[in-house]
């Protein structure tokens, strides 16, 4: 059941699901607009990009090929501007994982949520300067141990412990490999990590298709996230073929919905159906 206090809530889909466009533009606008035009067609209730920039993440000296690839995904602040405004003006949620302090100043205005992906779970300077803005923080686990997870959630409720109090803070199960082997998603410790702080959680998630959300939801997820593309054909960047596509993803809510009428409300009763 969605509870009154859970900020991280769908108004139109079994679960709060976020299409994350992420670096599947490979830094050219046009496949970009294209891309958030799909994503709004799909009925994802979010659209998530990554703000960055080349130099801000990786030292062109030491290690030049990883400096060039971020650097060919980049997009200007405009375009990423742009982006936004479309997504809120077609009745989405516009989020991004922001990897940079200084772009979190121009980004923070027009942005509703704080997504930090699991790179940033232990980046302490960005969740103190997100906790900061008062908005929902998502954060994801990826590469985290459980006890580095319980630093970041007692770092973030330090510096402001309405984010745990007010369940301001979600925590999302995720496995950083691309793709997922099935064995490594561990669904079960998004429940872990339920059980061990009492906030939202949910499932992102890098394996191929959609079985695992759709696992992840019948499971209790609140909050889905999956990449999003155009199309897998012909792509070689690994984030397309982890990704759903438009139809992909109106078929993977619809199967939720499904999902969330098998799961009930949990109240044990006599059912309609058997008192007839």
């Amino acid at each position: 059941m969605k509870s009154a206090n859970n900020l991280f809530f769908s108004k139109k889909n079994a679960v709060f699901f976020i299409a994350e466009i992420g670096g599947n533009h490979e830094g050219n606008f046009t496949n970009a607009h294209r891309l958030t035009k799909l994503a709004l067609e799909s009925g994802a209730d979010a659209i998530k990009f990554q703000f960055y920039t080349g130099d801000s993440l990786v030292c062109e000296q030491e290690s030049p090929d990883r400096n060039a690839h971020f650097k060919k995904f980049e997009l200007s602040d405009k375009e990423n501007l742009t982006l936004i405004k479309m997504v809120k003006d077609g009745g989405a949620i516009p989020m991004a994982s922001v990897w940079s302090l200084d772009m979190l100043k121009w980004a923070n205005p027009y942005l509703p949520y704080h997504k930090v992906g699991s790179g940033d779970l232990s980046c302490y300077p960005m969740l103190a300067a997100l906790t900061k803005t008062k908005k929902p923080i998502i954060l994801s686990t990826g590469l985290s141990s459980l006890d580095e997870v319980a630093n970041a959630v007692e770092y973030i409720k330090k510096c402001d412990i309405a984010y745990i109090t007010d369940r301001k803070l979600a925590l999302l199960q995720c496995t950083s490999s691309y793709p997922t082997p099935d064995e490594d998603a561990n669904l079960a410790a998004m429940l872990t990590l339920k059980n061990e702080f009492g906030l939202p959680v949910g499932y992102s998630d890098h394996t191929l298709g959609s079985d695992a959300i759709e696992a992840a939801f019948a499971m209790g997820a609140e909050i889905i996230e999956k990449h999003f593309t155009d199309t897998r054909e012909g792509k070689t960047f690994r984030d397309h073929l982890i990704a759903l596509t438009r139809d992909e993803v109106q078929e993977t809510l619809s199967k939720m919905l499904k999902i969330s009428k098998f799961k009930g409300d949990g109240i044990k009763k006599l059912t309609v159906s058997e008192k007839q």
